[in-house]
């Protein structure tokens, strides 16, 4: 009877041991799948809290309206556009309304600042010249382009706000997926002695493209911007003249600027040749879409933007947009594009030729293109 006993208690005492060590075994196993998921991804938090529509609508009416009041704090870049250039539409303050929405904070990174509606970056191309020379026509018809995304405002970090560091520079810039690429324009950059040095620091392997026009005629188109904001301007022929002499008067903007030749040497200290893209001015108007073609190329894109995005208005003189699908009226540039210009003494001209001729050529030599300005 005892020996009964203490075999039914030994019998009991072993199914208790084998089934705690089968826990034990089944536990390990649910570990270890549990870990082996989540070291390849497979474990995702859960999904965030779904809100009503009337909740959701309140919630982004407040979030609008903060970044309605944190675009204030933008004034800086906006009051420094050129009056004369028209500002498109900006969708980038919905960035914050995203990051917002997403539950995000900003994080802080060398290259980008991400989340789940893109990263902004720094730009990997730059229009960095030349005023009046059709950098505005450029960027808009590169906006077409379901691969670039850009700046609107000229940010002008490199020659003006230089001080406030490239997380303010960053913050500027748009969003973009994996495959886009950001740009931005500021034609002044080009002329400023300091950019190419900081722009270098930025990074070695930034795009740089440059519109470039006839010297003469791009110095008249920028006289002719001038006036129609100061209309008591001196005549052209005595800004372009030292003094009322013979001598051309280098330190007028209008002049300076279109000596290209100089102003790419000091670019070149820094990047090589093979980084810039120079694009004619006058064929950007006269055949937009083979001069996009070879901008497109450069960028490493896609031959997206092509001549069924073209017509010629006749009136302005400028390619524009033909209307997108969906839209009532094609696409132009603003109202200051095409403006017509005061008669200059054709005297005048021809001694500008001549002062210009010599950096014209080695310009061509530089770039290795004839732009046939002479």
């Amino acid at each position: 009877m005892g020996c009964s006993k203490w075999r039914a208690g030994f019998n009991f005492g072993h199914h208790l041991k084998v089934q705690s060590k089968l826990s034990v075994f089944l536990t390990m196993i649910l570990f270890f799948t549990y870990l082996f998921y989540c070291l390849n991804g497979f474990c995702e938090s859960l999904p965030p809290p779904v809100y009503d529509q009337q909740t959701s609508n309140l919630l982004l009416n407040q979030i609008l309206l903060d970044a309605g009041q944190d675009a204030r704090h933008k004034n800086d870049v906006t009051a420094s556009a050129s009056a004369g250039d028209e500002q498109p539409l900006e969708l980038d303050d919905v960035d914050s309304v995203l990051q917002k929405l997403s539950g995000e904070p900003p994080s802080e990174g060398n290259m980008s600042v991400a989340n789940s509606f893109g990263s902004k970056k720094f730009p990997q191309a730059i229009i960095i010249g030349v005023k009046k020379g059709g950098t505005r026509a450029l960027l808009e018809f590169l906006r077409i382009h379901p691969d670039v995304r850009a700046v609107g405002a000229e940010p002008h970090f490199f020659d003006r706000f230089y001080d406030k560091g490239l997380e303010w520079y960053r913050s500027l810039m748009p969003r973009t997926l994996e495959g886009q690429i950001t740009m931005e324009k500021t034609p002044s950059y080009f002329i400023t002695k300091e950019a190419p040095r900081r722009l270098f620091s930025m990074s070695r392997h930034t795009k740089l493209i440059v519109v470039v026009r006839d010297p003469v005629t791009r110095a008249v188109s920028d006289y002719t911007q001038t006036l129609t904001k100061s209309p008591g301007l001196p005549s052209f022929q005595s800004l372009a003249f030292r003094n009322g002499s013979s001598t051309i008067d280098t330190a007028w903007s209008a002049v300076r600027i279109g000596i290209y030749a100089k102003h790419l040497e000091n670019w070149l200290r820094y990047f090589p040749l093979s980084r810039f893209l120079f694009v004619s001015g006058e064929r950007l108007v006269m055949d937009p879409a083979g001069e996009m073609g070879r901008v497109q190329d450069f960028l490493g894109l896609k031959r997206v933007v092509t001549d069924k995005h073209f017509y010629f208005n006749q009136t302005k003189g400028f390619p524009c947009l033909k209307k997108p699908e969906g839209s009532s009226r094609p696409r132009c540039l603003g109202k200051s594009k095409g403006r017509p210009h005061p008669r200059i003494p054709a005297q005048v001209l021809r001694r500008l030729r001549d002062f210009y001729r010599p950096f014209n050529l080695k310009f061509y030599q530089m770039t290795g293109h004839d732009f046939g300005w002479d």
